[in-house]
């Protein structure tokens, strides 16, 4: 089994980088005669991020620990170029081995050799490399935030998209959205709502700088921003010259002077503002961050490409369309995935407490603390320590009954169970209790 991953691809956004690592999958296999018969790939996905969703090593795991591809051909192995694409964590590295030494006489294989799993030496390799991969991520980690700091100090402008209000050297006004913005700060002072600015915006035929349509979020964002006083943030926070204590200006032209900035800012309580907004801004509010749906986090899409791969992203709560699902959960990767909410909460009670293997099926006592009014977020707690995430399949169109096998469960330390596995209808014959992908030797063993 053959298995690529890339960080990046923001640039050319091609998967060239996985398509290369592939090759030489390929070309590692074929010089220790070995047959890749199934590949899976995670484009763009980080593996250092705790929350980071990988259905492509998920996928992996699932047939190692299954033995067998969806075609009925024996899993020897896998071949990578190397650790650091399988894992950058503790528990991906546990799970990958668990699930590689579930059977025996596998191996692994790189560009450098052929290699036992079982043994003692390779073992303590992969511990090596994992912290070497662990050293290696704080290390780009704070050199990153290093040189991000460094160029705020000097007031250069933020790396990242185009701001709106700015050209594309994000240092000369553009001359439209400049004037929208500083229409907006005065509207706001005025006492205007945030979402009668944005539906002026909208009518107007007004886009981001990533062509998504205002709404009363990104409008306060942008009203809120610093930058458009001339100021420089840094995390969440506004930087000072350690000199004078006074705030550090960009080189870039500004929109509004500090004082139209601060009056705007004070309409809006504290979690509104962008400089108390981000995972790396500090919380100035008592309101809670926590997801309110119970599922929130837990789901990702399992619809299909049109390449043949699964979708994989988050499934994210929104406002329902009728009274049985006043909310819904629904993919905003590929938008061809939704599941009623209340089916999908269901269907996760149900899996915890019915469907579970007994390693990790919460206790009788749990169940009752469930039923008897156990608060959103200890259910939220119960769920993470039993399902590593959810995968929905999409519905069928027309059909209006609720079907909860469209939740398939990756259990903790375990593969995605099957509607065989669980016990359901349809089970498919697989010769020797054969199931998901893999690779095998070229000339098998007889093992």
């Amino acid at each position: 089994m053959s298995y690529a991953r890339t960080s990046e691809d923001f640039r050319q956004r091609d998967g060239h980088g996985v398509r290369h690592q592939l090759r030489i999958n390929e070309r590692s296999a074929r010089e220790h005669g070995c047959l890749i018969v199934a590949a899976y790939t995670d484009n763009g996905r980080s593996a250092s991020k705790k929350y980071a969703a990988r259905p492509g090593f998920d996928r992996l795991v699932a047939a190692l620990s299954a033995g067998y591809t969806a075609d009925g051909q024996a899993i020897q192995g896998v071949v990578c170029v190397a650790y650091d694409r399988l894992y950058r964590r503790p528990e991906d590295l546990a799970r990958f081995f668990a699930a590689l030494t579930s059977r025996p006489e596998r191996v692994y294989v790189d560009p450098q050799g052929m290699r036992d799993p079982f043994s003692q030496a390779e073992m303590s390799r992969a511990v090596r490399s994992l912290e070497a991969a662990m050293t290696e991520t704080r290390v780009r980690s704070r050199r990153v935030s290093d040189w991000h700091w460094a160029r705020a100090v000097e007031g250069m402008p933020h790396s990242g998209p185009r701001p709106f209000g700015w050209q594309e050297d994000r240092l000369t006004l553009h001359p439209v959205e400049a004037a929208l913005i500083r229409r907006a700060v005065a509207d706001r002072v005025g006492g205007k709502a945030v979402r009668a600015i944005a539906r002026e915006w909208c009518d107007l035929g007004v886009t981001g700088t990533r062509g998504g349509s205002p709404n009363a979020q990104t409008v306060t964002q942008i009203m809120t921003a610093p930058r458009v006083c001339g100021y420089r943030a840094n995390k969440g926070e506004l930087l000072l010259l350690p000199e004078t204590g006074e705030p550090v200006l960009g080189l870039w032209e500004p929109v509004v002077t500090p004082e139209q900035w601060m009056a705007a800012c004070a309409t809006f309580s504290p979690g509104n503002l962008y400089m108390h907004r981000g995972s790396a801004a500090p919380r100035r509010t008592s309101r809670t961050t926590a997801p309110s749906r119970l599922a929130s986090g837990f789901l990702r899409c399992g619809a299909r490409l049109p390449n043949g791969g699964c979708c994989g992203g988050a499934l994210c709560a929104q406002k329902g369309r009728s009274r049985r699902s006043p909310y819904a959960y629904a993919c905003r990767s590929c938008r061809r995935c939704s599941i009623s909410g209340p089916l999908a909460d269901e269907a996760l009670e149900r899996l915890l407490f019915q469907d579970a293997p007994p390693h990790v099926r919460p206790s009788e006592i749990t169940r009752r603390r469930w039923q008897e009014g156990m608060t959103n977020s200890e259910k939220r707690k119960t769920i993470a320590s039993v399902v590593a995430h959810c995968v929905v399949r999409p519905g069928v169109k027309g059909k209006h009954t609720w079907d909860h096998s469209r939740v398939e469960p990756v259990w903790r330390d375990t593969g995605p169970v099957t509607p065989a596995e669980q016990g359901g209808e349809g089970r498919v014959p697989w010769p020797g209790g054969r199931c998901e992908a893999g690779w095998k030797h070229a000339e098998p063993t007889g093992s």
